[in-house]
């Protein structure tokens, strides 16, 4: 039997500490990940922070989710929102923090545990809601995979092996690759 939003949003609520995700009714728990995804993880999330202005954007890392309609509900391991979309979640305890809206940058790590979950289950639903930048970063294969949304609303996809890279929606912000494979 499917998994509703609201029973999402009470099991999510209740079990914080779970991580739970949500795809087309089906409840996952977020597993556990290895040093070098979470070193990748975090050292994005750093990159990020030190170059957005904290007035017009906030970044989470492994916290937060995103969701398009009511079947899907995602912890995306790094991503960055914009500051006005946050203000209905402060003083609110009572509410799980979701961003139905296309976010500018999301990303995940590769993990052995869920490689083929992000591609063929998280990448289709971040497309569908829109999200301008969509990135796959592969600690071992140390090589960068983004998608990035055209004015048509196709993605165009790069994949990369290194270097400084200049995001395409936060055009300011430029990811140093190498650093985040060392």
């Amino acid at each position: 039997m499917p998994v509703t939003a609201e029973t999402y949003r009470l099991v999510a609520l209740e079990d914080p500490e779970g991580r739970w995700e949500l795809h087309r009714g089906a409840l996952r728990e977020k597993p556990s990940m290895s040093y070098d995804h979470n070193y990748s993880m975090i050292e994005l999330g750093r990159q990020l922070l030190i170059q957005l202005d904290p007035k017009e954007f906030q970044i989470r890392i492994n916290a937060g989710r995103v969701s398009r309609i009511d079947e899907t509900f995602y912890i995306p391991d790094v991503y960055v929102i914009p500051v006005a979309l946050t203000t209905r979640f402060h003083g609110r305890y009572d509410l799980l923090e979701i961003y139905e809206a296309a976010l500018p940058f999301v990303a995940e790590i590769w993990s052995r545990s869920t490689g083929d979950y992000d591609i063929d289950a998280k990448l289709p639903e971040y497309q569908r809601r829109g999200d301008q930048e969509i990135w796959r970063l592969h600690p071992y294969e140390r090589s960068l995979t983004t998608w990035r949304r055209q004015l048509d609303g196709n993605y165009a996809r790069e994949v990369i092996q290194g270097g400084q890279i200049k995001l395409f929606a936060l055009p300011n912000v430029t990811i140093n690759l190498d650093a985040l494979f060392a």
